[in-house]
């Protein structure tokens, strides 16, 4: 499903491992994985294994604690009441199937195991009742009979073993010595050896740095802990691999907690990055120091600054634009004593067994957190504005630069999302189907969401080829946050440069109220430009095509072309140009249109659009007003 990132940076293991460098690009042969000598022994991993269940996330005490904050937290009582609602819609629905719907992946059969395992474990534990025993039961005694959980795809064996874990490890008292059998003979043989197999061999997910790494490690990590006093020489073996890889991933937090595959997929890689370090803690007393790598105690912002008032988020590459659950960061907040987190899982987060787990109700907003309201991403290099933490109808504006390599990647350096008065007005589209043929691969960039047309940014002499250097990395070469002018500057050049000598986008808001999209461009010969915006909004347009009005409901946002003086609106469909590669089977884009501007025949340009609510409406920004990107 995914990509190897071209390059494994070095790695540095903060307390016991240190020295774990490999690179590799993904055109080559990968390196087996790297061996760090300071990773403790099997055997030594093994003596430090608490010995009495449960130990996976929490034990015993803990279920103690959780039952009586239940009966006096009301916030708490309410997820309660949700999730056993949930626990009993579970009990009619059909029992899983061993079925690859594409052909390829047993993952949706995994997820939804794994949330079975949470929902109905946690409901027998809290409540009693034998009905949810029995009905988690026969999920497991059903997936206990599948002929495999997918190895081809591991990321379904990782999932599946995580949900087996979890039923073994907080039920163990409960099931019988035959009931135990049967999970622990499923977690070893179609979960822990097929794992095994990838640490001796130097498999290419051990090696990866990105949400393949820890959810594969996180999935193994949790059947190691859950048998490994009925299995010590494997599960030893196991958790061995999984410390020295799991590194190598999370160096990719560095040096900000930025996830370079979007907040999506920060959602599912941070998620199984914390179940690790929290089944380590609990099942051997320490992490060995992974939670202090750099930039880890900051990552519970990244999901924050990129989610706008709409509750969407900036979903740059494959990520989809709703943010999904937040279990991890209540588990993020009481390590590293950030409220802030807990806030955010609590206002945008959805009640679910494994935040019930880590739930806490000492939430602090970001206004009274102190956080600024603009912040720059330094790896990922991108940026977000906005004009408040907590007013729905706030502005907001995210810019991206970065690699155009990094796992799950479009061609989408300079794309934007923009919000405004409670909608979106500027949206990406996310990903289309990871099955269509050569998705991950030649022809990735032939399919319109992943290619620069079908984001909102600029495309340079449509029809030549990939319409952004499939290998080229941008960077904010300027940023500022003040509250009347808050800017990023990126430099797009190495993303044109067959075309142009010099690509620059500036985003900027202007008194917290208006937003200004300024592109400049040098080329030796003329080019044909397209600047392009998606939108959901109807469109008209005004003053000869200097003018667009966005409406969506009662709420509208005016778009302006401040110069150059020939440039005008179109409003086009959200398809490829004429020009463009169109393959079949790609997703539709209902409902969403593009405001463009075509410019057939430039070779230097300043191209500045101002974006302004209807509620808010400052004076105009005359033309002789706008300042070359240089003197921002």
């Amino acid at each position: 499903m995914s990509r190897v990132f071209p390059c494994l940076r070095c790695a540095v293991f903060a307390v016991l491992l240190v020295g774990l460098v490999a690179s590799a690009r993904s055109s080559a042969a990968p390196p087996k994985a790297p061996v760090a000598q300071s990773v403790p022994s099997p055997e030594k991993l093994m003596e430090r294994l608490k010995p009495t269940h449960p130990r996976l996330l929490i034990d015993e005490q803990g279920f103690q604690e959780l039952r009586r904050r239940v009966n006096t937290d009301r916030a708490l009582k309410e997820w309660d009441d949700e999730v056993k609602r949930e626990a009993d819609k579970i009990l009619e629905a059909s029992l899983p199937r061993h079925v690859l719907p594409d052909g390829k992946r047993l993952l949706s059969t995994s997820r939804r195991v794994l949330g079975r395992t949470y929902t109905l474990a946690l409901m027998y534990r809290l409540h009693g009742e034998d009905r949810y025993l029995d009905r988690l039961w026969q999920e497991l005694q059903t997936v206990a009979q599948f002929p495999d959980f997918n190895p081809r795809h591991f990321l379904d064996t990782a999932e599946m073993t995580h949900a087996l874990a979890i039923a073994y490890d907080w039920l163990y008292d409960t099931w019988t010595e035959s009931q135990r059998a049967t999970i622990r003979g499923a977690i070893v043989e179609l979960g822990l050896k097929p794992g095994l197999e990838v640490y001796r061999d130097g498999g290419w997910w051990a090696r990866s740095i990105h949400n393949w790494n820890q959810v594969c490690n996180g999935g193994m990590t949790a059947g190691a802990l859950a048998v490994g006093d009925e299995e010590p020489e494997l599960a030893g073996e196991i958790l061995r691999g999984a410390l020295v890889s799991l590194p190598l991933a999370m160096n990719s937090y560095a040096p900000d907690g930025a996830w370079g595959e979007g907040p999506g997929y920060w959602g599912y890689a941070t998620q199984y990055n914390v179940v690790m370090l929290a089944a380590l803690e609990s099942g051997l007393g320490t992490d060995f120091g992974l939670s202090e790598m750099e930039g880890f105690a900051d990552t519970g912002l990244f999901p924050m600054y990129m989610t706008g008032p709409t509750g969407r988020t900036f979903n740059f590459s494959d990520s989809g634009d709703r943010f999904g659950r937040a279990e991890c960061l209540f588990w993020l907040g009481r390590r590293f004593d950030r409220p802030v987190y807990d806030w955010f899982a609590l206002s945008r987060g959805k009640p679910s067994a494994a935040a019930m787990v880590w739930y806490r109700d000492s939430g602090q907003d970001p206004v009274a957190a102190g956080l600024p309201l603009d912040k720059h991403w330094r790896n990922v290099d991108a940026v977000t504005l906005r004009s408040h933490w907590t007013d729905p109808g706030a502005m907001f504006v995210g810019v991206q630069a970065g690699s155009n390599e990094v796992n799950h990647n479009h061609l989408d350096l300079g794309s934007f999302v923009l919000d405004g008065s409670g909608h979106r007005w500027a949206v990406d589209l996310g990903g289309d189907d990871y099955n269509l043929p050569g998705y991950f691969g030649s022809k990735r960039y032939t399919y319109y969401r992943l290619r620069a047309e079908g984001h909102n940014t600029l495309v340079v002499n449509p029809g030549d080829g990939p319409d952004q250097e499939p290998r080229a990395t941008a960077r904010i070469s300027r940023f500022a946050s003040a509250p009347e002018w808050a800017y990023a500057v990126a430099d797009l050049t190495p993303a044109y440069a067959k075309h142009a000598r010099r690509v620059e986008r500036g985003v900027a808001m202007r008194d917290r109220r208006q937003v200004i999209v300024q592109d400049e461009l040098d080329a030796e010969k003329p080019v044909d430009l397209w600047w392009f915006m998606h939108t959901p909004a109807t469109v008209a347009l005004e003053t000869d095509g200097r003018v667009a009005t966005l409406q969506q409901g009662d709420s509208k946002l005016r778009a302006r072309i401040v110069t150059p003086a020939d440039a005008r609106f179109e409003v086009r469909p959200a398809e490829p140009l004429p020009s463009s590669p169109n393959p079949e089977g790609q997703r539709r884009n209902r409902d969403i249109r593009k405001l463009a501007v075509h410019l057939p025949q430039v070779r230097s340009l300043r191209l500045a659009v101002i974006f302004t609510p209807f509620d808010q409406e400052p004076e105009p920004v005359p033309a002789s007003e706008v300042k070359p990107l240089a003197e921002w």
